[in-house]
């Protein structure tokens, strides 16, 4: 068995056959679900010979193989002597304390994602407003300015609302029915009314604007009663009975339960900053969030602080610590990018720097983070000082977010809380990004990484001046807006592991994906998600399409090819519901990579949209 070592290397390492409850695969990575993930040693199975990384998430443990996982997978299921039925593992359940912790924890974070839009558009309105009453063109105490501040208030008074609809669309709940329960809460029967009876039970007095916690969880609950009810309801009834039955049955258990308990944690969590910032002080607290959000935005738990800056805006009308500290980081994260970008030597590094660190400046830092932080490791270095800088200076001067937004568009809003609130905070602000760009400039781009790369512009002018040199043209294989490589969500692709490539963000609702050359079909996944390519040059090309849609085992997937077919460019290979695949929680992305990269002189993404042309291959 010529994977007979890395098996049982593989099946010590994570703790024994005792410890796999099941095991599956995709077209790159083994899947395993494992009773007990803490007894998975990950860090020595990635130093592994024949493991290219190891994925760890609610989806499962995955050890990301490459394109031979099959033969890989084969002997690892004989060696366990279990069988290959199915081939699909269970997705794991959260068990006990950690495991219900961390589930609500992604839920929450989801759920505040789906809103991020509107609540950084009522914060953009309060930013717009206080600059137009300064100059004195629209008095506060007008009915102009009242109209476009209600329009930013409502946002946060109806908080609920969106909470519902966001919470119900993740459950896979009728959005409106749950709406309707956050609507109840919020009319003037409900919100904040005194001396209110429930069948003889006196209702504490409670204020549901501008709260979450009560409506998230009425929506869980909700899902519970609703999936009860259909299995006791005929489905000729469930119609009309389900909706109406599943609210009559929620909305009393949030006004008992749920709202006095949504209470208690919102003031649990302003007592805990409350007491932090009357002792140690929130300045620390500041500091630190500015100094190690690009680690928090890596570890994917940046989003975790969205439900912390919301109360503080429902509790007492600012944040004084959240939002802006992400504002310090992320154009701290701008100015190591500016650093780099007048490091660079290289025409493709300028454009890549100067790319990702604009992006960063209007507040969006995950391009800089994946693409460069991830790869070079410094710029760490830099922003811990810059932002943490930057951070210290606001916390000690005691600058508030009067809007949930960041990035460079939120510091007018900042003049919401003052002409001095205003002036730390640019100064803050400031300092931040020469902070990080003098440690970005001073320590430089390591030597090793700057030169690794030939210059792609010498090679693109090599290819058009017919200088010898051979290519393999990958045409586009689906319409849609191209992305690098390192912007795709699944980490093993985004790092160039599995070989370089590009992305392709579907643009309609059923999309149908190409053949990008002429070859022969070497891979065709049973779940119709994933497909191998090889060209007549030797060139092995791997397509898949979205991101751990392996689970949904070939549900809005249709194939039109088989393996050990032949195929020309453009011929069709597949065709799927993009749309239904976004709406079942999954990135619908579609990757494709050259798998042996290394075999050429270069992959370079060429995406011209004349030709129709997405990746030339070097020979």
């Amino acid at each position: 068995m010529s994977y007979e070592k890395l098996n049982t290397q593989l099946i010590e390492l994570v703790g024994g056959k005792d410890n796999i409850k099941a095991v599956a695969h995709c077209v790159t990575r083994l899947r395993l679900t494992l009773n007990d993930r803490s007894l998975a040693k990950t860090e020595e199975i990635k130093h592994l010979d024949g493991v290219i990384d190891v994925v760890s998430n609610d989806v499962a443990y995955q050890i990301i193989i490459g394109t031979h996982v099959t033969d890989v997978y084969n002997e690892f299921m004989a060696m366990l002597a279990l069988k290959s039925d199915g081939e699909q593992a269970e997705k794991p359940k959260a068990k006990g304390v950690k495991g219900i912790a961390s589930s609500i924890l992604v839920m929450i974070s989801e759920t505040m994602s789906s809103i991020i839009e509107v609540l950084l558009a009522a914060g953009m309105i309060a930013g717009i407003m206080a600059i137009i009453s300064l100059t004195g063109l629209v008095p506060k105490d007008s009915s102009t300015y009242m109209i476009f501040d209600t329009l930013r208030s409502s946002v946060f008074h109806f908080l609920p609302i969106f909470i519902a609809a966001s919470a119900a669309k993740r459950m896979k709940l009728n959005e409106y029915v749950a709406m309707a329960l956050a609507v109840g809460l919020l009319s003037t029967n409900i919100d904040g009314v005194e001396g209110l009876e429930l069948f003889g039970y006196n209702l504490p007095t409670i204020s549901y604007a501008n709260t979450f916690i009560p409506i998230l969880l009425g929506v869980w609950f909700l899902s519970i009663v609703t999936k009860y009810l259909k299995k006791i309801i005929p489905s000729g009834l469930q119609y009309f009975l389900v909706p109406a039955l599943s609210l009559v049955l929620t909305f009393p258990v949030i006004l008992v339960f749920f709202g006095p308990i949504g209470t208690l944690i919102g003031d649990g969590i302003s007592a805990f900053f409350d007491l932090l910032m009357n002792t140690i002080g929130n300045w620390i607290v500041v500091m630190l969030y500015a100094a190690f959000q690009p680690f928090l935005i890596v570890l994917g738990a940046a989003n975790f602080t969205y439900p912390i800056a919301l109360n503080f805006f429902g509790t007492i009308g600012y944040d004084p610590i959240i939002t802006h500290a992400a504002t310090i980081s992320d154009i701290a994260v701008c100015g190591a990018m500016f650093g780099y970008f007048l490091r660079a030597k290289k025409g493709h590094q300028r454009q890549m720097f100067g790319t990702v660190g604009f992006s960063a400046l209007m507040g969006i830092t995950e391009p800089a983070v994946f693409g460069v932080f991830v790869k070079y490791r410094r710029p760490f270095l830099a922003v811990i000082i810059g932002g943490g800088l930057g951070g210290l200076i606001a916390g000690l001067a005691g600058v508030k977010s009067m809007g949930f937004v960041w990035g460079l568009a939120a510091l007018p809003t900042y003049l919401a809380g003052g002409t001095s609130n205003f002036i730390w905070m640019l100064i803050s602000v400031v300092l931040g990004f020469v902070g990080a760009f003098a440690v970005a400039y001073g320590i430089g781009i390591p030597k090793e990484e700057s030169e690794e790369e030939p210059e792609k512009k010498e090679i693109v002018e090599s290819l058009e001046s017919n200088q010898g040199l051979k290519q393999v043209c990958i045409s586009k294989i689906a319409e849609g807006t191209v992305i690098p490589l390192s912007e795709v969500s699944d980490k093993a692709f985004a790092s160039g592991a599995l070989g370089k490539g590009a992305g392709i963000l579907p643009s309609q609702a059923e999309e149908t994906i190409i053949s990008p050359v002429e070859g022969t079909v070497t891979v065709v996944f049973p779940t119709k998600h994933a497909y191998g390519i090889k060209t007549n040059n030797g060139v092995e090309i791997l397509i898949h399409i979205g991101v751990d849609t392996v689970n949904l085992e070939g549900k809005y997937f249709e194939s039109f090819i088989a393996q050990g077919q032949e195929v020309r460019k453009g011929d069709v290979l597949a065709k799927y519901q993009a749309l239904n695949v976004e709406e079942a929680g999954f990135d619908p992305v579609i990757i494709i990579v050259v798998t042996n990269s290394n075999d050429y002189l270069d992959v370079i993404s060429t995406n011209n949209e004349q030709e129709n042309a997405l990746l030339t291959v070097i020979l």
